[in-house]
């Protein structure tokens, strides 16, 4: 499916997910729990077309999810403080928000300069280490981008080592997993989330994965002869080289092309380190999150019809001749699809109308039919009627002058013998 625009991070015994400018972080509580959380984070591309630019809107996207990262992830490590800090941290009030914002500030920024120390300028200081036995500055450059290589791989399989660590790159599998279930147009539960992929394209590994590589590539033509111009145009270009990967990733989600699948490998090979295979209670976390801030049924529903669209009319909206149409004729046609259809509704309707007619008609040839019924069977009735009173007794008297009669004639009939 195309990609859903939804992205994720794991946090300490969670999964945060975030959808637009709608977030929501779910914890497993040391209870067993669940505990989730939803909030809403400002983004500058809602508020300027210029931040929505291309490059600019990476360079932005990068900015806020450090920022939201650092965010949910001290708050999910709030479950785990002590019961006593926690009260203390209730106590303070205004006051204590305050100082809990300046430590995540002083920590994002100490954060940054650690990544830029380690995996900017520490590989440049050892490459030049080689710069008398080699005097060629793109290979230096490659050598550079070698170590900066060597360096985050190092680093990502030194930290795995440490168990909560471990326990979030398994959190981290539940994430990508929920996601894939979603955009393979599966119905999001355990039991289909398990059965998915734990690498996703989309993923920020990949993303930093590409950062490297293409600081490789631009370094090996940028070049300052002055030590002081080559280090800070390795800490300025850093915003241009995220915007760019910013660009592929966001390309690389929603492709279908081979060549795009090929460039993705390394960073899904990066990903083994990354990732683990979670537990069902993560899955539930990780559904739970996206659950809150993310309603994946109608995207699955507006995805399908895209799909059923396609295969009506076919893909890429193009002509026989395989140029792409032109605003001009994607607007005709859409307007004659628009009149095809309402056509078809018209016609619907009048069927329906003429069929209720012809059900009108019916029941009123059916009353009709039974009412000659009822007056058919009462005219036999009536002369059967008239037959029984035909042959009624004769009164009473009528039978007895009869008998008078009769023995008058015969006391008649002795007399004359």
């Amino acid at each position: 499916m195309k990609s859903s625009g939804i992205g994720g991070q794991a946090v300490l015994e969670g999964v945060m997910m975030r959808y637009k400018s709608n977030y929501a972080v779910a914890v497993r509580r040391p209870d067993g729990e669940i505990a989730v959380t939803r909030g809403k984070c400002k983004t500058a591309r809602e508020r300027s077309v210029f931040f929505r630019l291309p490059i600019i809107r990476g360079i932005v996207a990068f900015c806020e999810s450090l920022s939201l990262g650092m965010r949910t992830l001290t708050y999910s490590a709030s479950f785990y403080e002590e019961e006593e800090e926690r009260k203390e941290e209730a106590k303070k009030g205004s006051g204590g928000d305050m100082k809990e914002k300046v430590q995540m500030g002083i920590t994002i920024v100490l954060s940054v300069v650690f990544a830029v120390f380690m995996f900017m300028l520490l590989p440049y200081f050892l490459s030049q280490m080689l710069s008398k036995q080699i005097t060629s500055y793109p290979m230096l450059a490659a050598i550079e981008g070698g170590f900066r290589v060597v360096l985050f791989v190092g680093y990502v399989i030194a930290i795995s080592f440490m168990r909560d660590i471990h326990r979030t790159f398994m959190y981290h599998g539940a994430e990508h997993k929920s996601i894939n279930c979603i955009e393979n147009g599966l119905e999001l539960t355990v039991e289909n989330v398990r059965r998915q992929s734990k690498h996703h394209r989309r993923c920020g590994t990949s993303f930093l994965l590409i950062v490297i590589f293409l600081s490789i590539l631009l370094f090996m033509f940028i070049h300052f002869d002055n030590l002081w111009l080559r280090l800070i145009s390795r800490i300025i270009l850093i915003p241009v080289i995220a915007g760019i990967s910013y660009e592929f990733i966001r390309f690389a989600g929603n492709s279908d092309s081979k060549i795009v699948a090929i460039l993705c490998k390394p960073g899904m090979w990066l990903q083994m380190l990354t990732t683990r295979e979670p537990d069902n209670k993560m899955i539930e976390v990780a559904i739970a999150s996206i659950e809150e801030v993310f309603d994946w049924r109608e995207y699955q529903r507006r995805t399908l019809a895209a799909r059923r669209r396609e295969a009506r009319f076919g893909r890429g909206r193009r002509t026989e001749e395989g140029k792409r149409k032109s605003r001009a004729e994607l607007a005709e046609e859409i307007r004659l699809r628009e009149e095809a259809n309402a056509r078809r509704a018209n016609e619907r309707a009048r069927r329906m109308m003429e069929q209720e007619r012809k059900e009108a008609e019916l029941e009123r040839l059916a009353d009709e039919a039974e009412k000659r019924t009822s007056e058919r069977v009462a005219s036999v009735k009536k002369p059967e009627v008239r037959q029984v009173q035909k042959q009624e007794p004769e009164h009473p008297d009528d039978f007895l002058r009869g008998l008078d009669h009769y023995f008058d004639g015969r006391q008649n009939n002795r007399g004359n013998k």
